[in-house]
């Protein structure tokens, strides 16, 4: 500043005013002055010519909702490689990084947000939901035969169909809110005659969706050796024929199993593929996986291929800790190269307390009101008992210490009230050891008692809830745990009154008993609206706002989540998708 605004002291302006000063010294005086102007004109004229290099995206005319809370509001996002390099009030400043290999996107007004991540998905069932058999809806015969005739069609010859959860909404049709309990009636069951002119190439071994029965076509049969015979499992029609139906459990079903072809890598791979692109037209950046060893292998095979349009938080299982350890891995490291990665890397271990609501496995204080004998049961990590009838948390409490000491930190599935309770009581313990429990999560904390809402602040663990379990799940709930339990169901505003922090997901593609949309309108309709459909990670540094430096995780909407009506809610579309400053998805 000295060189901007020179000054002289005292002595000298006196000495300069007394006329002792020659005309020499004068004339040497002004010359400095001078060059100290051109100087200072210099520094100015370097700061009013800054230069800005051209971005390579630039999105105007946006409504953008930045989550800084210092800028929560702009007009315009420049984006360079894979970082935002600024975050504009007004469209003039952004228009400055605008060159001649910039593309430029006017957002007319549409809503913008950071990349929406979902924290909860099964992605290795995701994709068979889409490309192999999804039979959930279906409990009659001409939803069986176009669902099988649309497998069949795009699958190669010899390629078996699996599983496809035939019957989940039988008692219930979806969407119901429970009101009224539909007309009860036997269960529709299917026999292979109503499929074996689709599937003459294709072996079927689908199932129920509580797994209680299997249909095997003729195909299946001839595979296992058993279209002429008769074997324990097998159902005989009135003919002496078999009708397809197996039971698990028996030695028909073993055979079957044993004659079932596995899926081809490529078919897997394929079923990846459809899982991708339905979370990038979804407006999905990330998930936080559920992850399986195989699953984990093909992530890694997509991202070398370049195909890997999501980043993934991958959780395996809590059992794996010492294993993980041992491979040199912990939380953040790539599971291939081991080192760390923004695409890939590991993140929790998944862990299980108890069962889930729509088998009546929930855990509870009390039994269910439909099954007075039923409490629901415990899971293998928190069990030795073959049935699960007898819980054993000490094993959880291991499997959590040697976790820990592996570098991960646990993510524990609990549902009903005792199960939550007990998944807290641990926390709480690993608190008084000295356990720093940031980043510790109580997945799902579906039905709360009222003195455990408050102990979520009071740990700092988050309560990672599904709001869609929500619409799903109405159509049973209270005829299950009765109206006062219900309370504390799905209680995401009083979680947040009693200052918890929560992370959605989706826990697409769902359970065996129910569908679940993992698009973020179903999500947010089911948490604000708290509504069947009909009735209408450690990085916040790089990432969960749109600022300069941060990544450049983008979802673009075709309206304001926050200003929209509830009843608009559900036809709110995704309009771009951008993950990693790369556009994944554009409508």
């Amino acid at each position: 500043m000295d060189i901007i605004n020179p000054t002289l002291d005292k002595s000298k302006i006196d000495f300069l005013q007394g006329g002792i000063m020659d005309k020499k010294f004068k004339l040497g005086l002004s010359s400095l002055m001078v060059i100290l102007l051109f100087a200072a004109l210099l520094i100015f004229s370097g700061c009013a010519q800054k230069t800005y290099p051209p971005a390579d995206l630039v999105l105007m005319n946006g409504d953008i909702y930045t989550v800084n809370p210092e800028m929560p509001k702009a007009s315009a996002l420049v984006i360079t490689g894979n970082k935002i390099t600024a975050a504009c009030r007004k469209d003039s400043q952004a228009e400055r990084y605008i060159g001649e290999g910039t593309r430029v996107i006017d957002l007319g007004g549409k809503f913008v947000t950071p990349g929406i991540i979902d924290g909860h998905v099964h992605f290795n069932r995701a994709g068979a939901l889409i490309n192999d058999a999804n039979l959930m809806t279906v409990s009659d015969e001409s939803g069986l035969r176009k669902e099988i005739k649309r497998v069949a069609g795009v699958l190669e010859d010899d390629e078996w169909i699996t599983e496809g959860l035939w019957g989940a909404y039988e008692q219930w049709a979806l969407a119901d809110a429970g009101e009224k309990k539909s007309e009860e009636r036997e269960p529709w069951r299917p026999n292979r005659y109503m499929i074996d002119d689709l599937t003459q190439n294709n072996p079927c071994f689908i199932c129920r969706f509580d797994y209680g029965e299997w249909l095997a076509n003729t195909a299946a049969l001839k595979a296992a050796g058993l279209e002429k015979g008769s074997v324990d499992g097998m159902e005989m029609g009135k003919d002496g024929r078999p009708t397809g139906i197996i039971f698990p459990r028996s030695p028909a079903f073993d055979r079957l199993r044993k004659a079932r072809k596995p899926k081809s890598h490529k078919r897997l791979l394929d079923e990846n593929r459809a899982g991708l692109k339905a979370l990038r037209e979804a407006g999905i950046v990330e998930v936080h996986d559920i992850a399986t060893p195989d699953q984990t292998k093909r992530f890694v095979e997509l991202q070398e291929n370049g195909e890997l349009t999501c980043r993934v938080w991958l959780r395996p299982d809590l059992s794996r800790g010492a294993e993980l350890k041992e491979q040199g891995l912990n939380m953040g490291l790539h599971p291939k190269t081991k080192e760390k990665d923004a695409w890939l890397r590991y993140g929790a271990l998944k862990g299980y307390i108890d069962g889930i609501m729509g088998t009546h496995g929930a855990l509870f204080f009390k039994p269910y009101d439909d099954q007075p004998d039923n409490y629901g049961h415990w899971r293998r990590h928190t069990s030795d008992d073959p049935q699960f009838k007898e819980g054993n948390m000490e094993k959880m409490y291991t499997l959590i210490k040697v976790g820990l000491d592996a570098g991960f930190v646990p993510n524990v599935h609990a549902i009903g009230t005792r199960g939550v309770a007990e998944m807290l009581d641990l926390y709480e313990r690993l608190k008084n050891e000295g356990v720093d429990l940031k980043g510790f999560r109580v997945i799902h904390a579906q039905v709360l008692r009222p003195q455990d809402f408050p102990r979520f602040k009071a740990l700092n663990v988050i309560a990672e809830v599904n709001p869609y379990h929500l619409s799903d799940d109405m159509r049973w709930m209270e005829e299950r745990i009765g109206h006062e339990r219900c309370k504390g169901a799905y209680a995401f505003k009083s979680l947040l009154d009693n200052g918890a922090m929560l992370s959605f997901g989706s826990d697409w593609p769902g359970t065996s008993a129910a569908l679940y949309h993992m698009h973020p309108k179903y999500l947010i309709y089911a948490a604000v609206a708290r509504k069947t459909l009909k009735g209408a990670a450690f990085e916040d540094d790089i990432r969960g706002s749109l600022e300069a430096g941060k990544l450049a995780d983008i979802t673009v909407f075709d309206r304001n989540l926050i200003k929209v009506p509830e009843a608009e809610l559900l036809d709110v579309e995704v309009l771009y998708t951008i993950v990693d400053g790369k556009i994944v998805f554009e409508k």
